[in-house]
């Protein structure tokens, strides 16, 4: 099989001390960082992974039913190591999912299994890159 690559990238503006901005290539944007309703970047981290598994998931099974419940929880153990660094340890994604009574929703249910193997095996960027040790090269520029 051929190998596709697509880069992508956001660029992130400071608005004030400890919040910040990413805008992706579209122009869509999400503020973030420390203080009161803004979301950190280890959460952040965890939302990329539900939502990443969460998109597959929902594109396999929704083609049978529309869910009744869809609610995806990602959680983790951040551990702070002063030798070894900080670090996310125990990293789960718990999938809570209902579908409607009857043959439609029996199908969709049948097919969340193997979505979820298909997600976690090939489909999902973010938790592919997450267990697969990906360099990280950061530069000063300017």
């Amino acid at each position: 099989m051929a190998r596709d690559i697509s880069p992508r990238s956001v660029t992130l503006t400071r608005d004030a001390l400890g919040v910040y901005t990413a805008t992706n290539e579209a122009g869509a944007t999400l503020q973030f960082g420390r203080g009161d309703g803004l979301l950190g970047p280890v959460e952040l981290l965890l939302a990329a992974l539900a939502g990443c598994s969460s998109i597959d998931v929902d594109m396999m099974t929704t083609r049978r039913a529309e869910p009744d419940r869809f609610e995806v929880t990602a959680r983790a153990d951040q551990v702070r190591d002063d030798e070894a660094g900080n670090i996310l340890e125990n990293i789960e994604v718990l999938f809570d999912l209902a579908f409607p009574a009857g043959e439609d929703g029996d199908k969709a249910r049948a097919r969340v299994a193997s979505a979820l193997k298909a997600s976690h095996d090939k489909l999902c960027t973010v938790s592919r890159t997450l267990e697969a040790p990906s360099p990280v090269t950061i530069v000063e520029r300017g």
